[in-house]
């Protein structure tokens, strides 16, 4: 199975202000900008989605629910029940993100899309993210959520390719590989 990163950082690296706003991506790019950098094509090709509590939260508020016809995982261990709006529109799940991928698996999952900062930390702590499309978007916003943070060991990452958008926006593939074929 895939578990894959499509994500787009500042060029400092954070994915959201430190409250979580990220008014600077949606302000990102040229006016009427109709480009979605490959997102839809990416979406065509994905079974699950996995995201923590925070990023399900910031894509209830909104005004359309943006996963709709998609199996969506909430990773939590505080939420307890799907608030009313999101009913019939996301699972939760409590345990280890192992757990997950081991369930999803089992169930024939070909390629598992994660999102959210906590969760891919969570992921690529477990060893367990094949690929990452990383999208840098040209602001610095100098304070915030980090996509990365601390790890056991390296990750190392074979690029792909990168594109160059007129938007200023430059987006790498890279394909993770395990720790053992590292060496």
């Amino acid at each position: 199975m895939q578990v894959s990163v499509y994500i787009a950082t500042s060029l400092d690296g954070f994915i959201a202000r430190p409250d979580g706003s990220i008014d600077w991506l949606i302000n990102a790019g040229n006016p009427g900008d109709s480009e979605d950098y490959g997102y839809a094509d990416f979406m065509a090709t994905v079974d699950c989605l996995a995201m923590g509590r925070n990023t399900f939260e910031k894509a209830l508020s909104f005004p359309e629910w943006p996963y709709e016809g998609r199996r969506v995982v909430v990773l939590s261990r505080s939420l307890s029940e799907v608030p009313e709006s999101a009913k019939g529109k996301v699972e939760l799940f409590s345990g280890t993100v192992g757990e997950l991928t081991r369930t999803l698996k089992a169930q024939e999952v070909r390629r598992l899309y994660i999102d959210g900062g906590k969760v891919i930390q969570s992921f690529l702590q477990a060893g367990l993210v094949t690929d990452m499309t990383l999208t840098r978007i040209p602001v610095l916003i100098g304070d915030g959520l980090p996509l990365f943070g601390t790890l056991h060991e390296d990750v190392y990452a074979e690029h792909v390719e990168t594109t160059s958008f007129k938007s200023g926006f430059t987006q790498s593939v890279y394909k993770l590989r395990a720790q053992q074929d590292a060496n």
